[in-house]
C-alpha cells in the first residue's frame, strides 16, 4: 500500500481503501449517479427537515440497489483494435489528400 494510502487509512480506519481507474470515466459514473438523485430525489425541494433528505436518500438507495442489474460490456479490445486501426487509415487517407492538394 502507497504511504500516502497508508496514511488516510491510519487517519480513517473505517475507510475503505478502493482502487479506481487512473482515467475519469469512474467519475462519469459518479456524476451520472448524482444527476439521477439530484432530478429524482432531492427535486422539488420541499424538505422541511434534514431527517426528510435523510429518509428519502435512503428509501432511493434501497430501491436503486434492489432494481441494479450489472451492465454487459460488449465493446471488446478486439472491437477497439479495428477502430484505432480504422482511424488510423481515415487519418492517414486524408492527410494525403492533403498532401496531394497542396502539390498540384
Amino acid at each position: 500500500m502507497p504511504r500516502s494510502a497508508a496514511r488516510l487509512a491510519a487517519a480513517f480506519p473505517n475507510a475503505v481503501m478502493v482502487r479506481t481507474p487512473v482515467h475519469a470515466s469512474w467519475l462519469n459514473q459518479a456524476e451520472i449517479y448524482f444527476s439521477v438523485v439530484q432530478r429524482k430525489v432531492v427535486h422539488p425541494n420541499d424538505f422541511t427537515d434534514l431527517a426528510q433528505v435523510r429518509d428519502r436518500l435512503r428509501a432511493f438507495e434501497d430501491r436503486y440497489n434492489a432494481t441494479a442489474r450489472p451492465f454487459q460490456w460488449k465493446f471488446t479490445t478486439s472491437d477497439l483494435d479495428d477502430l484505432l486501426a480504422r482511424l488510423d487509415r481515415h487519418t492517414a487517407d486524408h492527410q494525403e489528400e492533403a498532401s496531394v492538394g497542396r502539390a498540384t
